[in-house]
């Protein structure tokens, strides 16, 4: 994933701590021991991504309670931080010496769910640009596959790691490989999403995978911090992606879709893009009326509202940045999978789907021919604009989070 998918540092025992977990399952953490049947297909394509070490993790039992989840993408693992072909949780913690992370799949199993690993992600160093070829990448991988006794695996092939062509065939290999030898793993590929489906590296990527032969379960997108303005540009850029892959393999369209995936990023995005639970809804009700095969996000982490609340500023790796009752954005991943989750109570405000919306403002109006001065305040698209520096004609909301005005939130 993105920016704040590098946050794979800091004091993981501490953090799982935080997370809630009972002790119930201590036992069992040297691996992942609780029972492992299989899911459905459907509910590995809905699994949102988890950081079960980092990023403040919430306690995965109580969101199953609260939602009806039954599935989770646990992110990431990557290369050693200091060299090695062998599989870590973020670079720093082994997984052959794991029980952190295996307790955290014994307590979701014990409640009727199971996990996915994703291998990857924005950051860090990725097995593929260190291990010397696909088998050597596939081994590793596969450590990680029979330590947890995992029926699903994703590939998140994306910055900088898709830029390596070599990385990206170990990886594209190991994929292969991984595929043949675990008959009925499921397996994703997650790359970054552009207006035009995916870039030239991602692109490249489909390139290597249709000359190695190979196919995953889904090819999705992530259509985010790309300059997307709510649903609208995100569906746009899904069916660009479908006449990217019938450009590729050869599909038609309905094949395409039902090789399709989405994986958005709930709340504000790293680059002050904004996603509802309304977005959200409309891109389930675009996967679902074409038959895509997957539909995630990054991250559950961030489905929980900021406290104090913090719809305007930042961008959080542990709280969404808009309003929201808790695990919200999760809910949308049940209903993918096909199942109904409980009711909950709306959130206390609407949520912005983008820097516009908001209510009636009392400030002046944005006005391209003026000047503005540090401080001085605008109303735009129904925010409240406050300018850092002198400026004249750079319209608010369209420079991200570095440019010259500053969002103080709906008016």
């Amino acid at each position: 994933m993105k920016p704040l998918r590098a946050l794979l540092c800091g004091a993981a025992s501490a953090a799982l701590a935080a997370a809630g977990l009972t002790a119930v399952v201590a036992g069992q953490a040297s691996g992942a021991t609780a029972d492992t049947a299989a899911l459905s297909g459907r509910w590995y394509a809905a699994a949102p991504y988890l950081m079960p070490l980092d990023n403040n993790p919430p306690d995965a039992a109580a969101i199953m309670d609260a939602t009806g989840l039954k599935a989770f993408q646990l992110a990431f693992v990557l290369a050693p931080n200091g060299g090695g072909c062998s599989p870590t949780w973020g670079g720093t913690a082994p997984v052959s010496s794991d029980t952190a992370v295996g307790a955290v799949i014994n307590t979701i199993r014990a409640k009727g769910g199971d996990v996915s690993a994703s291998v990857g992600g924005y950051g860090g160093t990725k097995l593929g640009q260190n291990c010397s070829d696909a088998a050597s990448t596939a081994a590793a991988y596969q450590q990680v596959i029979t330590k947890y006794q995992l029926k699903a695996i994703d590939f998140d092939l994306e910055e900088p790691e898709y830029e390596n062509t070599a990385a990206i065939s170990h990886e594209i290999g190991a994929a292969k490989i991984l595929q043949q030898n675990n008959p009925g793993l499921y397996v994703s590929v997650t790359t970054a999403g552009t207006a035009d489906g995916t870039g030239w590296f991602g692109k490249q990527m489909l390139n290597e995978a249709k000359t190695q032969g190979f196919v995953p379960d889904n090819f999705s997108i992530m259509p985010f911090d790309g300059g997307f303005s709510g649903a609208a540009a995100q569906t746009s850029a899904l069916t660009n992606f479908n006449s990217v892959l019938r450009s590729t393999f050869g599909w038609d369209t309905a094949t395409a879709y039902a090789h399709e995936g989405f994986s958005g990023m709930n709340g504000r995005s790293d680059t002050g893009e904004f996603f509802s639970q309304a977005d959200f809804q409309t891109v389930l009700d675009y996967a679902t009326s074409h038959g895509m095969a997957r539909f995630t996000f990054w991250s559950l982490n961030r489905d929980r509202q900021c406290s104090p609340p913090d719809n305007n500023g930042t961008t959080s790796g542990t709280c969404s940045s808009v309003p929201q009752a808790s695990w919200d954005f999760a809910k949308y991943s049940v209903r993918f999978a096909g199942a109904t989750p409980p009711s909950s109570p709306p959130p206390s405000s609407a949520p912005p789907s983008s820097p516009g919306g908001g209510g009636a403002c009392t400030v002046a109006a944005w006005n391209a021919g003026s000047v503005y001065t540090q401080g001085n305040e605008v109303s735009h698209n129904g925010h409240t604009w406050k300018a850092k520096w002198w400026t004249q004609n750079e319209e608010p909301g369209t420079t991200g989070e570095w440019g010259v005005w500053q969002d103080e939130g709906a008016c």
